[in-house]
């Protein structure tokens, strides 16, 4: 019987005393050859779904000691910025309580099932066994670290902020480079929104909020800001940092680097100047 093996998340634990931890979920390139064998279109069908190298973007801010989860897993396989129940019954074989949420419907559930270019992905449907199989080795290992993180940050510190990083296809010019997604105020506070779209305009970035990305299952489950614990979604316009191929390293990539890792010390500075003040 064939086994379906997937990567759990690699954990960079902090070395820094800034209440910020990194997630990136969508940049997983450790595809096993079960996956590629179910996929109708090959490999090439399925890449496409990646973040492309927002794991390396991430470099600078990991070295300076942040902690960061980081998928290992491809977004194909099982998708860590989306609930347990975000799946569509067509691509795994289990019923789905009420509607099919909007992203599932659209074919980017927990197991992506189809895309505009390629239409369906998969041979066949996902058994449940499978797909539990999925969940626990790649999907729930990657929440409990998220999770473990921010309650470390949060008892040694009072708060933490959780920085979900993302790219975005290329948009129409005109529309922003960068995307802060806070749930409509729902995942982190008005002060720590600002705050993010001060720092990508100080780095020359044009920057909106929740249009239109909101923010997916990450930062909805892990943002409390009434508890001080602060996730926003960052989605990056992949032409800030790709080449021409939108796949390898562009000109851009340093300066995304680096605004990454001033998000990360101007964000953590302003909350612990926040508990130091609430101190007083």
């Amino acid at each position: 019987m064939e086994s379906f093996d997937l990567a759990g998340p690699i954990i960079h634990p902090p070395r820094n005393a800034l209440p910020v931890l990194l997630s990136v979920p969508h940049s997983g390139r450790d595809y096993p050859d079960w996956l590629d064998r179910l996929a109708r279109h090959g490999r090439a069908s399925l890449e496409p779904l990646e973040d492309p190298l927002v794991d390396r973007l991430a470099w600078r801010a990991i070295a300076d000691g942040t902690g960061a989860v980081v998928a290992r897993a491809p977004r194909a396989a099982v998708d860590c910025n989306r609930s347990e129940m975000e799946l569509d019954p067509a691509v795994v074989g289990l019923p789905v309580a009420g509607k099919l949420g909007v992203r599932a419907r659209g074919g980017l559930g927990i197991v992506p099932g189809r895309t505009i270019r390629h239409g369906l992905l998969w041979r066949r449907a996902i058994s449940p066994a499978e797909f539990e199989a999925r969940l626990d080795a790649a999907h729930r290992p990657f929440h409990a670290a998220v999770a473990a993180a921010l309650a470390a940050i949060k008892d040694e510190q009072g708060g933490a902020v959780l920085l979900d990083c993302h790219s975005m296809p290329p948009r129409p010019n005109g529309h922003p480079n960068i995307v802060i997604g806070d749930r409509h105020g729902h995942s982190a506070s008005q002060l720590i929104s600002v705050a993010a779209e001060r720092i990508a305009g100080d780095h020359g970035l044009s920057v909106q909020r929740n249009i239109p990305y909101a923010g997916g299952w990450i930062v909805e489950r892990h943002g409390a800001p009434k508890a001080n614990v602060h996730a926003l979604q960052i989605e990056i316009d992949r032409r800030c940092y790709l080449g021409a191929d939108l796949r390898s390293p562009g000109a851009g990539f340093d300066r995304i680097s680096h605004f990454l890792a001033a998000l990360v010390v101007e964000l953590g500075q302003l909350l612990m100047a926040n508990f130091a003040e609430a101190a007083e």
